[in-house]
């Protein structure tokens, strides 16, 4: 049985001579909402005396602007405020359904740098034409997690750990329902939700270093931990197509 480390090794045997297309891959997914917490965000703060808007990226703020309630700028976003929280529910609508393709896409693409075959920007859009089902996964796992959220911080790791191996899932089988795929992780993830959390956890370090790069250190780790965990649902899942020398 493989620790964290023999995971981490493997990941760094398939990216040797793909780096490049990894991290521009990993970059484009990222900006996608294909990965959790890299996507950009909108927010818009009306204070007591100024209004502030800001665009996001990684949880940095890469564009902000705003004024005081009775300067032009902040007069005309407060008037626009109904409009804006419309458009933002719009466009966050529509990134969560391209953000439920690409990421399916993504895990793909990674699942064929794990099996040492050619991975392209063409996986990213794959999976378009079974939008409907990568959309119900993502929105059945973000509830779940969620309502066991709700009893405690533990049970909702827990269920985010049963539920990780669905887009690997839907990847290599888009044509079952969303609610398959899920129960499929959460049967595959029986008995190695642990092995799964000391392989996240592994990254910390790493992580923690990313935050002293102003995210940018995030262009190498997001391809360092995707292609770890693809790695890992070829094991759990059984179907690993080839053999590897840990370092």
């Amino acid at each position: 049985m493989r620790l964290a480390a023999d995971f981490r090794s493997m990941a760094r045997d398939v990216l040797q001579g793909k780096w490049k297309i990894a991290v521009l891959v990993g970059l484009v997914a990222s900006m996608l909402g294909a990965v959790d917490g890299m996507g950009p965000e909108v927010k818009v703060n009306i204070e007591a005396s100024n209004v502030k808007a800001s665009l996001e990226l990684a949880g940095y703020t890469i564009f902000s602007t705003g004024g005081s309630l009775n300067s032009d700028l902040g007069a005309f976003m407060v008037g626009r405020y109904t409009y804006i929280m419309v458009a933002a529910l719009i466009m966050g609508a529509l990134y969560f359904v391209l953000g439920s393709i690409i990421e399916v896409g993504y895990a793909k693409f990674n699942l064929n740098l794990a099996d040492k075959l050619e991975g392209t920007f063409e996986n990213l859009f794959a999976y378009f034409s079974y939008w409907k089902t990568t959309v119900a996964a993502r929105f059945l796992r973000n509830i779940y997690v969620l309502l066991w959220s709700l009893l405690f911080i533990i049970p909702g790791i827990m269920a985010s750990l049963s539920y990780a191996m669905t887009n690997y899932i839907l990847a290599e089988n888009p044509e079952i329902s969303a609610s398959e795929a899920i129960t499929l992780s959460k049967q595959m993830m029986d008995g190695n939700k642990w092995r799964l959390f000391c392989l996240e956890f592994s990254f910390i370090g790493w992580s923690l270093l990313c935050g002293f790069t102003l995210g940018i250190g995030y262009l190498w780790l997001t391809p360092y931990q995707q292609a770890a965990r693809a790695a890992f649902y070829r094991e759990v899942s059984g179907t690993e197509k080839q053999d590897f020398e840990i370092e």
